[in-house]
């Protein structure tokens, strides 16, 4: 259904296009803005959602908050595990020091036994026992080290958690991205809610940018960056005149025939251009109408 209504469409556009460049416009369409949709980035029920539409923020605003109840408790929950797998680094520190003084007096044993043999006053067994046993210590040392290196492992694994709750507790309230108007409300005060669903959407309505739409005879003298004359309607009879600079132009017809093979048809294809124009006043509005003149003394007047 849509590709039969596309080319009537166009077709309409070229036409009134075609009029409106009889007097002195060379494209039409409407004032739209650049709109940004502010989401949740958790989940949870909405609190002091206190925003509506047609309300002004400014970038950085807090616009609201999404009961975190739960991520305080899971963030209490961890720092308690966290304190729980201290107290084993404690035990282990302290297993750790009565191996070491056990090392040192088993060592000056071995020390003795050494002496005593030089002396043919120890037997071999009793050396080797005494090695043995300071041999049996150091590897318990060793052991009690990579087990506080398991702990601290855990430790650290707890950190990131901790850091992650942080980071969902961060993203439960809202700050407002960009300044701008809000311009619609997607979600109310107490609704729960889920990650992904938008709250409200924003636009800069300080900067309008105007959607016109030419044909393929018109694209080639048309450049990026070019300053034209914007018109728009200032009351029942007459209009008003601003600036405006031509910000995107699309790559590809809005509607193309599937065989090209005449240069009238070429011509004809509809391509869309995006004409950025500064609204300080307000005066122009999302969906009012405008027209563009693609002057070439334009921007040598400017």
């Amino acid at each position: 259904m849509e590709r039969i209504k596309w080319p009537i469409i166009l077709l309409g556009l070229l036409v009134t296009a075609s009029c409106s460049s009889e007097n002195g416009s060379d494209a039409f369409g409407q004032f739209e803005a650049d709109e940004v949709v502010i989401s949740s980035e958790t989940n949870g029920r909405l609190l002091n959602f206190d925003l509506e539409e047609g309300q002004r923020f400014e970038e950085g605003e807090h616009v609201a908050l999404i009961d975190t109840t739960q991520l305080h408790l899971q963030k209490e929950e961890v720092n308690a595990s966290i304190e729980a797998i201290r107290t084993n680094i404690d035990k282990l520190n302290a297993q750790k020091a009565v191996f070491e003084s056990q090392l040192e007096t088993a060592r000056k044993e071995l020390s003795r036994f050494e002496s005593l043999q030089e002396d043919n006053a120890a037997t071999q067994q009793q050396l080797d026992s005494a090695e043995g046993r300071v041999q049996t210590l150091e590897r318990q040392i060793e052991s009690v080290e990579v087990g506080k290196g398991s702990v601290s492992a855990e430790v650290r694994r707890m950190g990131t958690k901790i850091a992650q709750i942080n980071d969902q507790i961060e993203r439960a309230s809202i700050t407002n991205p960009v300044s701008g108007t809000v311009l619609n409300k997607f979600a109310e005060e107490h609704e729960l809610i889920s990650q992904g669903k938008p709250l409200y959407s924003i636009a800069n309505l300080d900067v309008m940018v105007l959607r016109v739409y030419i044909s393929g005879a018109q694209l080639p003298a048309i450049q990026l960056g070019e300053t034209v004359d914007v018109i728009f309607d200032e009351n029942k009879a007459d209009n008003q005149n601003t600036r405006g600079r031509v910000s995107w132009i699309a790559s590809e017809a809005e509607f193309t025939p599937r065989m090209i093979q005449t240069k009238q048809e070429r011509v004809t294809q509809v391509y869309a251009v995006k004409v950025r124009v500064d609204n300080p006043d307000g005066k122009l509005k999302i969906g009012m109408p405008g027209e563009v003149r693609f002057e070439s003394d334009a921007s040598e007047n400017e």
